[in-house]
């Protein structure tokens, strides 16, 4: 039998439902769990173990009431919780305690979610390996030496760790990605507004979105349904309710094959892992072709987008860590001219890519470049003896997606001859989220790989 706290969310919101098991006992179950496990994985650094216990004996007190009732849920560091400490993974914000829930905070909530905790983040998620100076650095599960990738690696590692069923996160340039292919599980980045994010100081950003993190797509999906939909107070919200796709499987579908998104460097042993995924979706009745693409226009765009996010989010900040402080000094030099040709290049690039979608459903290619690396590595600076430039260039493959305003998912592909996990990005135009989970739920129950546990 599985144990308590690897059942799917799906499974225990129906053993909680029909009163087989309490959400106490569930919740009792993953704490357990992160007594034994997080002293090594760091990936929960702030518990709410008494107040998540009253939150369970009420669920078990009331009739269920929401999808997720009775279920534990983690929160990034990034995400405000009433009451709770959210430090954004800054020593400048340590003690900072919200005295309000953020949206996904209480759409979890209302749902029936039991909040547990927060995961960890590098500071306000600057980077794809999760370390800051509040909490340390974050293991990786599957191995303890190695990076368990960011931004939202705290929720990817104790979700893999069997802490914690579902854990939300944020995507700028693979936050949500990464860490699901580095730690076997499944991040899915949303399209821009399919789960709203008000702000005061950038409500119109596109670029960085907040997403569901599970054990596995139909959890995910399940996820999706309760923190998506209309919100007044975010501009682009979709209003459309997310539904998943009726359709089963992929037979029919056509789908495009890109072993290195136009000549990224791509390690050895990631690539062998994703070069399996065409035969998957071969085998299971897809028509699959290897297309060569060129994205190289959303290098620039990215960039500039991400400095004046910076610049504008942080730029008043004093005592910054140094990735965050590069950011914003590269903020603070983009010009209107910058600006302009940032957006007549994803401009240009969305309008390839909507013709790119009529011929083909899906996109599927490498989530990272590179599989989980030594923890004590700030950065991956060369892939294949290729020197990479600075923090950010090893997850091209990841931020060159986000630039296309496109759902995106990471989903278990394999692992490499050390055991390392490796996931498989799938990819659709723009509002074609339920898509992207089809094809990731017939690529999870046609390989299986997700359901290989750490060796914890």
């Amino acid at each position: 039998m599985t144990a308590l706290h690897y059942l799917t969310a799906t499974e225990m919101a129906r053993l909680v439902r029909t009163r087989q098991v309490s959400a106490v006992e569930l919740l009792r179950a993953c704490l357990d769990r992160i007594e034994q496990v997080n002293p090594r994985v760091n990936a929960i650094v702030t518990l709410a173990a008494e107040q998540a216990l009253d939150a369970a004996k009420a669920a078990d007190a009331a009739e269920p009431a929401g999808p997720l009732h009775g279920v534990p849920v983690a929160h990034k560091d990034l995400v405000d919780t009433a009451g709770l400490r959210t430090t954004y993974g800054s020593p400048l914000f340590a003690e900072h305690v919200p005295g309000t829930d953020a949206p996904i905070v209480r759409r979890l909530k209302a749902a029936g979610a039991i909040s547990l905790g927060k995961t960890n983040t590098p500071e306000f998620g600057t980077g794809s390996h999760t370390v800051n100076e509040v909490f340390g650095a974050t293991r990786n599960p599957y191995d303890l030496s190695r990076s368990a990738g960011g931004s939202s690696g705290g929720a990817a590692a104790a979700l893999a760790s069997g802490m914690v069923p579902l854990a939300d996160g944020s995507d700028m340039g693979g936050s949500l990605r990464n860490p699901a292919s580095f730690c076997n599980v499944v991040g899915l980045r949303p399209t821009p507004g399919r789960v709203p994010a008000p702000s005061e100081t950038s409500a119109w950003y596109t670029l960085s979105v907040l997403g569901p993190m599970a054990r596995t797509v139909e959890d995910v999906t399940l996820m999706m349904s309760v923190i998506s939909g209309f919100d007044p107070r975010s501009p682009y919200s979709i209003t459309e309710r997310f539904a998943a796709d009726p359709e089963e499987g992929v037979a029919g579908l056509r789908v495009a094959w890109s072993p290195d998104l136009g000549g990224l460097p791509v390690d050895q042993a990631t690539a062998a892992v994703t070069a399996t995924a065409p035969g998957v979706f071969e085998r299971l009745g897809a028509h699959v072709e290897q297309v060569d693409l060129d994205l190289s226009d959303a290098e620039e765009a990215f960039r500039v987008y991400r400095a004046w996010h910076y610049a504008l989010s942080f730029g008043d900040l004093r005592g910054l860590g140094p990735n965050t402080a590069w950011n914003v000094e590269q903020g603070r030099q983009v010009t209107g001219a910058d600006l302009a040709r940032a957006e007549r290049l994803r401009s240009g690039l969305y309008q390839r890519m909507a013709d790119f979608f009529d011929g083909y459903d899906v996109l599927i290619a490498p989530v990272s470049q590179v599989p989980p690396f030594p923890v004590e590595h700030p950065y991956v600076s060369e892939i294949n003896g290729v020197e990479l430039p600075d923090y950010l260039a090893w997850m091209r493959s990841a931020y060159w997606i986000s630039v296309l305003h496109a759902p995106a998912a990471s989903v278990p592909a394999g692992f490499t001859p050390e055991g390392l996990p490796v996931g498989v990005q799938i990819v659709a135009r723009p509002f074609a989220d339920a898509r992207v989970l089809r094809a990731a739920r017939a690529f999870e129950q046609a390989t299986g790989y997700g359901t290989r546990r750490p060796p914890l």
